[in-house]
């Protein structure tokens, strides 16, 4: 079985304000540095109820002060929300600060509505429209140092200027990241648990067409999947419905924390409700851990991932911490193990 890494929203519930929520993130990731995980990704959205983080630089640093060997990165920085130039200079600090242990994972989408997105990006141009890979070009020059002759550029530099980008991963649900990925020579990171897109193809794509780079000499491809594990089938499955309750409710457009069980259990779920839960499973893995290990072998055969990053959204934090350890146990994990894997 590959390794391991974890994708954390900071998620906020019913009974876990933000403020906590934030602190739970940085448990779990010492949980996570002990246990053998390799990574450790933050995500970035905005105007959520049930996500506590905006700033993932913030908690990678907070995170990487906090743990000791494990890799801290975005999953990911939204690119089109930032100007290329703070992403560097803030990424370049971290690497400074955390030298080899930073992952600068890059996404194409703003990560929140149209409105909360104008109020992000109003004040950077006037411009609109999908110019992530113009941010992207821009990104990569502030560390080689390729600006055309005489450009403006060519007079600012991105500090410290002695720390290197750390390696940049792109973010995706579809076959077009996957080719651009393949054709910037970068890592690739495939979102599974939200992707309507066939996996296999999308990962599979990214390998045929890998073209090395100055970033990677060679493919690297994490598939990232939600998985709820418990000592038993019959516990997984009643802590899944909070899950299954959230995303339910999401694709009405219903934006809230994360219910408890006890919510999830009293809500009048209709026929219609329960068959959309049931086709939302396809993306939600739960049971004992060599349940879930049974049910994500198909999928990590057909898509052979260098490295599964495992997202876990329960109401319980002792719970989700206890996820994670039945699932590195699983799987077999080791801290000088994951120590040595390449990034």
């Amino acid at each position: 079985m590959p390794p391991l890494s974890i994708l954390d929203l900071s998620v906020v519930t019913t009974g876990t304000p933000p403020s906590v929520a934030l602190r739970n993130s940085i448990d779990l990731a010492r949980h996570a540095d002990r246990l053998g995980y390799v990574r450790y990704w933050l995500a970035e959205h905005h105007n959520l109820p049930s996500v506590a983080s905006p700033a993932p630089e913030i908690m990678i640093g907070q995170i990487a002060a906090a743990t000791d060997r494990i890799r801290v990165g975005s999953g990911g920085v939204m690119l089109p929300n930032h100007a290329p130039l703070m992403v560097a200079e803030r990424f370049k600090m971290l690497e400074a600060l955390f030298p080899g242990r930073i992952d600068l994972g890059l996404g194409r989408a703003p990560g929140t509505d149209h409105v909360t997105s104008h109020a992000l990006r109003r004040r950077l141009d006037g411009r609109e429209g999908d110019d992530f890979l113009e941010r992207l070009h821009e990104l990569t020059l502030w560390e080689t140092r390729d600006f055309p002759e005489k450009h403006p550029y060519n007079n600012v530099t991105a500090m410290p200027s002695d720390a290197p980008l750390p390696p940049i991963w792109l973010l995706g649900s579809s076959g077009y990241s996957a080719e651009l990925s393949a054709q910037v020579g970068m890592g690739f990171a495939f979102a599974h648990h939200f992707a309507s897109h066939d996996a296999a193809d999308a990962m599979m794509q990214y390998r045929r067409n890998f073209q090395p780079s100055g970033w990677r000499s060679t493919p690297y491809a994490i598939l990232a999947v939600a998985a709820i594990a418990a000592e038993t089938d019959a516990e997984a499955e009643r802590l899944a419905m909070s899950a299954d309750l959230n995303r339910l409710l999401r694709e009405r457009g219903q934006y809230a924390p994360l219910f408890s069980i006890e919510e999830a259990q009293a809500y009048p779920y209709t026929e219609a409700d329960r068959a959309v839960i049931g086709r939302n499973r396809s993306r939600l893995f739960v049971g004992a851990p060599a349940t879930v290990a049974q049910k994500l072998q198909p999928l990590i055969e057909a898509t052979q991932p260098d490295e599964v990053m495992v997202i876990t959204a329960v109401y319980d934090h002792a719970a989700r911490k206890r996820s994670y350890e039945l699932l590195a146990a699983e799987f077999k994990l080791d801290a000088r193990a994951a120590a040595r894997l390449a990034v």
